[in-house]
């Protein structure tokens, strides 16, 4: 009897483990197959890494739009610093230093994304008054600079937001290729920005000019 009782708790205890066993193997295939269909269950930290990585990433669209944007700002800056000097109109010098605040800073951001990516930033002055990348992009010619340079009162008021206009059509085109074709998230943020500002911008300059 005292031998019956004796093997019937043994085979309970096996039995108890071995269902133990199996309730503990049977969790850990549920994590492993989660982890294994889910891809994003085991990596708390993965969120955060993979928005860094994403933010990180840049192709060439990107290096393209900051080393065009770049001399194309600057050109726009320099037509801007014209305006307290010359313009009649305190809508234009209100304007062109909307513009200058604007581009200035957004040169510097551009600026420091090449020197991140190991990217040449083009030369101070390079390509300020020429084409770039076979298309003008709105960029004026070194006569066109010369005429508005020249110029002062009414004259230099229509010549500098004719310019601008056509100089803001380019940028936005630009902008527009970097929102189609660019990975770097902050600088198809900035393409995004820019597009709705300069359309803006247009939109008010031909009205200024009583084109709209």
């Amino acid at each position: 009897m005292i031998r019956t009782r004796f093997l019937f708790r043994r085979t309970a205890a096996v039995a108890v483990a071995g269902a133990a066993a199996f309730v503990l193997a049977g969790c850990g295939g549920n994590g492993d197959d989660s982890a294994g269909h889910g891809g994003h269950n085991s990596n708390s930290a993965s969120p955060a890494v993979s928005a860094s990585a994403s933010q990180g990433q840049h192709n060439a669209a990107d290096v393209a739009f900051a080393k065009g944007m770049i001399p194309h700002h600057r050109q726009a800056v320099e037509m801007a610093g014209l305006a307290p000097e010359r313009a009649q109109s305190a809508e234009v010098k209100k304007l062109a230093a909307a513009i200058k605040k604007a581009q200035d800073p957004e040169i510097k951001t551009l600026s420091g994304w090449l020197t991140s990516w190991g990217e040449e930033v083009p030369a101070d002055g390079a390509m300020a008054h020429s084409m770039h990348g076979g298309e003008s992009g709105g960029m004026m010619t070194v006569q066109e600079m010369d005429r508005l340079e020249k110029a002062s009162g009414k004259a230099f008021d229509t010549a500098f937001m004719e310019m601008m206009i056509k100089h803001h059509e380019g940028a936005v085109e630009m902008a527009k290729t970097e929102q189609a074709d660019g990975s770097y998230t902050p600088a198809t943020e900035m393409a995004g920005q820019i597009v709705i500002s300069q359309s803006a911008e247009i939109e008010r300059m031909n009205k200024l000019l009583g084109k709209s």
